[in-house]
């Protein structure tokens, strides 16, 4: 969310658990599921968050990606993450599903925020759809970061995400976010423990591209159950971690 006002922000900690950077893993259970008015339909089946549906539409149009890049899976309900868990595993056993599916509950999927792409030739596996690192796929994957989505599970990082190396799985964090998180090379895991080092009002970390300048602080979340946050003129970003506090992103000239 957006805002230009000088004011005093007041927010519940039920707000921890809402935005673009939550963190969802194991530890860290998605606690609000979208309602149906919160989605959108990219193709018939496959639906996500309107923002990021919007913005998923803008990079393949910028690219011109036309029909060579297909969406796979989207948001997924309970039931549906709880029925693709218990179909992996009995199709493919236990291993494979703990590497490659998300346990219900803590799936990205469930939050709207992530969409499953593949390259459009010939079938497509829905659990490990084909996304290379060349062509036309090679090219969202660039271009993504510039509009806010991550490719969600690198090469490498599997002890840190405790998902296998997905590179079909994108997940939209917004800006000025995806951009820093990839020049860095941190997953969201660590990203989320990288940005308590900066807290707002304190010692914001400055982002710098060239273009833009961003102020990005960390506030923890209030014991008493209200967090009270100063935020000036400028336009701002706010999001949820989902675990202990929030992410401020104020825009700078």
């Amino acid at each position: 969310m957006s805002r230009t006002a000088t004011r005093t922000l007041r927010l519940t900690n039920d707000a921890v658990y809402r935005g673009d950077l939550l963190l969802i893993n194991p530890d860290h259970p998605l606690r609000q599921q979208p309602g149906d008015d919160a989605l959108a339909e990219l193709c018939p089946g496959v639906r996500l968050e309107k923002k990021a549906a919007a913005i998923l539409a803008r990079v393949l149009e910028a690219i011109g990606a036309g029909r060579r890049i297909v969406a796979v899976s989207g948001y997924r309900t309970m039931a549906e993450q709880q029925a693709i868990y218990a179909d992996a595993t009995a199709r493919h056993g236990p291993e494979y599903a703990r590497t490659y599916v998300a346990l219900p509950g803590c799936s990205e999927h469930q939050s709207g925020l992530a969409i499953d792409l593949a390259e459009s030739a010939g079938a497509i596996d829905f659990i490990t759809p084909a996304f290379p690192y060349s062509g036309i796929c090679q090219t969202f994957r660039r271009a993504a970061v510039r509009y806010g989505f991550i490719e969600r599970y690198p090469k490498g990082k599997e002890a840190v995400t405790r998902i296998g190396h997905e590179p079909w799985h994108f997940r939209y964090i917004g800006l000025p976010h995806a951009a820093l998180l990839t020049r860095l090379g941190l997953t969201l895991e660590e990203y989320t423990s990288w940005l308590r080092g900066y807290e707002h009002g304190k010692n914001p970390y400055l982002l710098e591209d060239g273009t833009h300048a961003w102020e990005l602080g960390f506030v923890p979340a209030a014991e008493g159950g209200c967090t009270e946050i100063e935020i000036g003129a400028m336009p701002y970003t706010l999001s949820g971690n989902n675990v202990d506090g929030f992410v401020l992103a104020v825009w700078r000239a």
